[in-house]
């Protein structure tokens, strides 16, 4: 059982002051590739997993917008860690229909 929900936001500068979203999309491709359990949501993404692994994917985020052309990218981030397991479903299935 995972025992870390990690959300984030990126907020990557373009090169040329463009649209962030296709920067934006490129984050949520490494997301996406890693394998873990996530959900994208309007504002943030949240994914579930082991701690240093969500810290780890969020290293590989910040590389591959670099490599996109971000000269600097700003990440907001939170964390719920709880060592006897959590997820996103136990957490919000009394608002889901």
């Amino acid at each position: 059982m995972a025992n870390t929900l990690l959300s984030i936001q990126v907020i990557p500068r373009t090169p040329d002051g463009g649209d962030s979203i296709p920067y934006v999309d490129e984050a949520i491709r490494v997301i996406l590739e890693s394998g873990v359990k996530y959900e994208v949501h309007a504002l943030e993404t949240t994914m579930e997993g082991d701690l240093s692994e969500l810290l780890r994917i969020v290293e590989r985020m910040h590389d591959a917008l670099v490599q996109a052309g971000s000269p600097s990218i700003i990440s907001q981030i939170k964390v719920a860690h709880h060592p006897k397991g959590i997820s996103m479903d136990r957490l919000t299935e009394k608002y889901r229909p």
